[in-house]
């Protein structure tokens, strides 16, 4: 038989590591974008 579920008591902290991380690298190229653009505009005017 299968252990019943205890809510909470999983240990999550490698999926939290990774959370942090992805929403680290997802800011660095949000902004590296918003950068890109911009210089991007100011050379085709």
């Amino acid at each position: 038989m299968a252990n019943e579920h205890k809510h909470g008591e999983m240990d999550i902290k490698v999926q939290e590591k990774t959370f942090e991380g992805f929403i680290k690298v997802s800011t660095y190229v949000a902004a590296g974008s918003i950068i890109f653009l911009i210089l991007l505009a100011m050379i085709n005017i």
